[in-house]
């Protein structure tokens, strides 16, 4: 890929993959994918859900709640989620099986007890910058592609933010998997695409 481009890989991490906390159906099965994709790409970005124990959008932190549910907060409606990728924990370690050598930021999001963070971006406030648009910025890149889990969510929220700050976007849909949750699939695509993201499949790279 030309240099001004560069892929961002989001959270593909054991709890989102097959037996995790929070796993999305078929999300091991991009991993190869997006190992072969990242090997066409001179900067990679990987992003990974680190969250404290008592973190506020966990259904367990909040007594006599059940996981996806919804809760208001100060910031808006929050997804109750099960407790998944917590800090150090195997459940938030990146899959063993993706290898992205030449990876040049593993990126941490989700660290403050206060609020969610989807987005590689913004975290849930939508105020609170992660320092990533300044990163690839300096870096020169002006094009990313997006993929990984889940596309309903972290992708989708990240391909919203990445067009808000600028980015030619583009989400590599069979490159992602989805957790579809009371119809957010569809609802998350008409949102990037709202915002100007394409879509495509590997095969077109």
């Amino acid at each position: 890929m030309q240099n001004n481009a560069a892929l961002l890989v989001i959270d593909v991490q054991n709890d989102f993959c097959t037996g995790g906390a929070l796993a999305v159906p078929d999300g091991d099965a991009i991993v190869p994918l997006i190992n072969r994709l990242a090997a066409k790409f001179a900067t990679v970005v990987i992003t990974q859900d680190w969250h404290p124990a008592n973190h506020i959008s966990f259904a367990a932190n909040h007594p006599g709640r059940q996981p996806f549910e919804t809760t208001s907060l100060p910031y808006g409606e929050q997804v109750l989620w099960p407790t998944h990728c917590v800090m150090a924990s195997h459940g938030a370690a990146l899959h063993p099986n993706l290898t992205i050598p030449h990876a040049s930021l593993i990126l941490r999001k989700g660290l403050h007890r206060q609020v969610d963070s989807y987005s590689a971006f913004l975290e849930a406030d939508r105020t609170t910058k992660t320092g990533l648009d300044g990163y690839l910025t300096s870096r020169g890149i002006t094009a990313l592609y997006l993929c990984g889990l889940a596309t309903d969510y972290c992708v989708a929220w990240s391909a919203e933010d990445a067009r808000t700050f600028g980015f030619k976007t583009t989400v590599i849909e069979d490159a992602c998997r989805a957790i579809d949750l009371n119809g957010s699939l569809a609802a998350a695509w008409a949102r990037m695409g709202a915002a100007g993201a394409a879509r495509a499949h590997s095969a077109a790279l």
